[in-house]
């Protein structure tokens, strides 16, 4: 399966940020929230709908995303993906390509990705931000389904603000000699990350029980969190979250 979609927000008449390009195409389905309801402060709120199973081997599927100067975009998923084994082998792999222009947002939360048995992944997220922009985009990894190992997975996380890079990034799991490390993931089964790049910076690093957050040299912060399940990691990097100075600007809405 190939598949492509884009999406494109720009501020409108008002102030408010609406959606100028929206394009679909299975197993990616984008759905804006109509006007009458979308957020009270005039942000675009974007729901990524699976329209199909997902990536399975073989698959290549991107996502193109550009918010203009000043505009504000909550991305939104709405159901677990499950990388599956495909028929005739191979890798599947997605990417995630944010750009986000001057004085711009991005709130890029999708729902958590499971490695299945057998499953061999690639993901790469990329975010291009420009002069003030801001941008907080979370990925949560669950090493396979109940009861069973994890397949491959790989993902690639790049972040640039106004040419210079803040975070390169780079993640294998599923790998056998790294599983059989007493450092490999603690043992957890759930991952969950945050990059956050605002018009605040932690000072110094923070941890906890399976958390952290540690703001990154260029600017910007990375929350780190592992649970036995979804549930425990997410609130563990809720947690993390919470000690960012912009902790308030930061909470999680559901739109």
């Amino acid at each position: 399966m190939r598949a492509s979609a884009r999406l494109s927000v720009e501020i409108g008449s008002g102030g408010r940020s609406v959606v100028r390009e929206l394009r679909s195409e299975a197993p990616i389905t984008l759905v804006p929230r109509r006007t009458a309801t979308a957020s009270p402060d005039g942000t675009a709120v974007v729901h990524v709908v699976g329209s199909a199973a997902t990536p399975v081997g073989g698959d290549r599927v991107d996502l193109r995303v550009r918010v203009g100067a000043g505009a504000r975009l909550w991305l939104r998923g709405t159901a677990a993906t499950v990388a599956l084994p495909g028929q005739h082998g191979g890798p599947s792999r997605s990417t995630v390509h944010i750009e986000v222009e001057a004085g711009g947002l991005v709130d890029y939360l999708p729902e958590a990705t499971v490695i299945s048995a057998r499953a061999d992944h690639q993901a790469e997220m990329t975010v291009e931000l420009g002069d003030g922009a801001r941008a907080r985009c979370r990925e949560t990894l669950v090493l396979g389904r109940y009861g069973e190992l994890p397949g491959r997975l790989t993902t690639t996380t790049r972040v640039v603000r106004s040419g210079t890079p803040l975070l390169r990034q780079r993640l294998d799991i599923g790998a056998q000699r790294l599983a059989t490390s007493a450092g490999y993931l603690a043992g957890a089964r759930v991952l969950a990350t945050e990059t956050v790049v605002w018009d605040r910076d932690p000072a110094e690093p923070t941890s906890g029980q399976w958390w952290s957050l540690v703001p990154l040299a260029a600017g910007g912060a990375l929350a780190t969190a592992l649970g036995e399940n979804a549930v425990t990691a997410h609130r563990r990097l809720a947690e993390a979250i919470g000690h960012h100075p912009a902790a308030q600007d930061l909470e999680a809405r559901s739109w």
